[in-house]
């Protein structure tokens, strides 16, 4: 399947549609990206949905080497200039910082390197400039300080834990501005396109059994427990 025909058929469902595959499947955390806000809404429908492949940056706590991954980013080369066109950019920053590691400047060099959208697992700023360049952008917090107020870029295109939930280069961003973000792991695409028509008709049959009086136990019992 073409990656735009997989794109399509997963813009037709929600990122609760995409987390209740992926907790089927028993990915870790259901591929929930937890505790963002959004920032900047989609350019044209605010409630659109992006999905696209994701790309990585690594942040460090300014000071502390992280044993691992190893450091990746040349001497005189900012990590933005490395924004992979096509992907849904995820940042992670150490946990307990105050300032932000995404800025506006940043955001408008990632929209003209052609990212997708932009996920800060951690702090942003200049809520303004993120806006203006119409791509989604989530982050946890926001901050006035920058980036050099204790965090550095450590490595880009790296696998990231963020609380229990895996990212990794080439898995799918799920990014759905009503609901949230869901990552969905590459080997997982397949599975979860198989899974989604027949849990959401589930739903839609429990939903309609409920408005009926029926109660949740017996709706679940009869469309949910085969699946």
């Amino acid at each position: 399947m073409a990656d735009d025909e997989i794109v399509a058929k997963l813009q037709q469902y929600t990122a609760c549609d995409i987390s209740d595959a992926l907790l089927k499947l028993k990915v870790p955390g259901a591929g929930f990206v937890a505790d963002l806000s959004l920032l900047s809404p989609p350019a044209g429908d605010p409630a659109s949905v992006t999905v696209a492949p994701v790309s990585t940056v690594l942040f460090a706590a300014k000071g502390h080497d992280l044993a691992e991954p190893a450091a990746n980013i040349p001497q005189g080369v900012h990590w933005a200039d490395l924004t992979q066109p096509g992907t849904l950019v995820v940042l992670q920053q150490p946990e307990g910082q105050k300032n932000a590691i995404c800025g506006g400047i940043m955001a408008v060099r990632m929209k003209v390197c052609q990212a997708k959208g932009i996920v800060v697992a951690g702090r942003a700023r200049d809520v303004g400039e993120l806006r203006s360049t119409a791509l989604p952008i989530w982050a946890r917090g926001l901050s006035t300080v920058g980036a050099g107020g204790g965090s550095v870029p450590w490595a880009t295109q790296v696998p990231l834990d963020i609380d229990g939930t895996l990212v990794s280069p080439g898995d799918l961003a799920f990014s759905d501005p009503i609901n949230g973000v869901v990552v969905i792991p590459r080997d997982k695409v397949s599975a979860v396109l198989e899974l989604l028509p027949r849990l959401t008709a589930a739903d839609d049959k429990v939903k309609e059994d409920v408005l009926r009086g029926v109660t949740v136990h017996e709706a679940f019992k009869r469309h949910r427990s085969n699946l």
